[in-house]
């Protein structure tokens, strides 16, 4: 890839790229002599990204999709294979889902909008994961399932973003998985896996700049742009804990903004006092952002509210990094009549129905987007396993012949 190192067209794809575990190099035109040739020739317009693929094509400003589509990551024109089990989600428990049912030698097939591993693969390190006391990185971790389903033969299609799940089973006796860009694929049984995502809070043109300095992540890409800065980070549990401690090493002072009294609450204690032990973090309870300002090179200062004090206070800030909440990501059950909570989960086990099996028969949920869910890695990771028990079921009311 061929442009300057912090542009947001370079940040996207290098994001996309390193998530995903695909090799590539990044490459800055005003020092490398080769890429300024190959730079003139696109001078008479103007672009923040040229990538040069392994075929010798040359893509100007790519979206993830068409980088993808030409890298051979997402090859959908000839599959109208009858899948055992759809897994739409690629975190912990849809990895590890996709690994124990294709062990067993049914036909798996997993989709993803954006990259394995989910939350936890933006993770800088997840110390209480069982059978790991020095700790591992959650890409680490959810890169060594993806590898170990693709051994078993799971059909992996990233990105891919599902726009709905047709259950009404009118033309083929099976669930239709419709992608937004027209595909389709059919299943026994789909298993959501989806997770849920980061709130946004209701702060003033924070969408203006999402991906310019608003990030919902903290990974050695985003690190770098941080080095010798203040960095503000909004929220208190487990992910953001991981995040400022990670980002520490970086920047001159990660300042951690919570809503709440402290984090006793709602983060694990080892995070605690790895945090209290960290110089140049500083928390500041009861503190919500109020508004973003910036330019056209991103974000510039950053309002927050003391809502104790009842004072507003601005800085230079030009990275933020949002870990807030978590919503649970559903919509592609629009239409499905699955039965929901009411903060929006997947509810599970009612009527008769399994434990991880949702209203509607042969829709299974898993992990965070599951009402119930313990919300932890571990936790995400044995209901992917269990849910291949209730798979099996399904398949034999179907007369499915698993093994095949």
């Amino acid at each position: 890839m061929i442009g300057e190192r912090n542009s947001s067209g370079i940040v996207r794809l290098e994001t996309f790229l390193r998530r995903n575990g695909e090799p590539y190099r990044l490459v800055d035109p005003q020092a490398d002599p080769q890429a300024c040739s190959l730079a003139r020739q696109y001078c008479g317009r103007t672009y923040e990204v040229l990538a040069v693929c392994p075929d010798g094509s040359v893509l100007v400003d790519p979206s993830v999709e068409a980088l993808a589509h030409r890298l051979g990551l997402v090859d959908m024109d000839s599959d109208a294979t009858l899948y055992d089990v759809a897994i739409i989600g690629a975190g912990p428990a849809g990895l590890s889902t996709a690994v124990y049912a294709a062990s067993e030698g049914l036909k798996v097939v997993m989709l993803d909008r954006s990259a394995f591993g989910g939350q936890a693969g933006a993770s800088a390190r997840i110390e209480n994961y069982l059978g790991f006391p020095t700790g591992i990185s959650g890409q680490a971790l959810a890169g060594r399932a993806y590898v170990q389903a693709q051994k078993f033969g799971v059909k992996m299609l990233i990105p891919a973003t599902v726009a709905g799940v047709d259950c009404s089973r009118r033309e083929r006796p099976a669930l239709q998985v419709q992608l937004v860009d027209g595909h389709s694929l059919w299943a026994h049984t789909v298993v959501l896996a989806t997770g849920a995502r980061y709130r946004r809070p209701q702060a003033e043109n924070l969408f203006a700049f999402e991906g310019r300095g608003v990030w919902y992540w903290a990974s050695p890409i985003e690190a770098r742009m941080c080095v010798g800065q203040e960095v503000v980070l909004v929220g208190g549990g487990n992910s953001a804990g991981q995040g400022a401690v990670f980002l520490a090493r970086h920047a001159a002072k990660v300042i951690m903004l919570v809503r709440g009294k402290g984090l006793a609450a709602s983060m694990s204690r080892y995070l605690i006092d790895r945090i209290a032990a960290t110089t140049n973090i500083e928390i500041r309870s009861e503190h919500e952002i109020e508004r973003l300002e910036g330019d056209r090179s991103g974000l510039a200062r950053l309002t927050w509210r003391d809502r104790e004090a009842r004072r507003s206070e601005t800085r230079a800030i030009r990275n933020l990094f949002l870990f807030v909440g978590a919503e649970p990501e559903t919509r592609c059950l629009e239409g499905c009549n699955a039965l929901l909570d009411p903060a929006g989960f997947v509810v599970t086990g009612k009527s008769g129905r399994g434990a991880l099996e949702s209203s509607v028969e042969g829709l299974f949920a898993v992990g965070d987007v599951r009402s119930g869910s313990v919300k932890r890695v571990g936790g995400a990771i044995g209901e992917g396993a269990a849910v291949v028990a209730h798979i099996h079921q399904r398949l034999a009311s179907l007369g499915v012949n698993n093994f095949s």
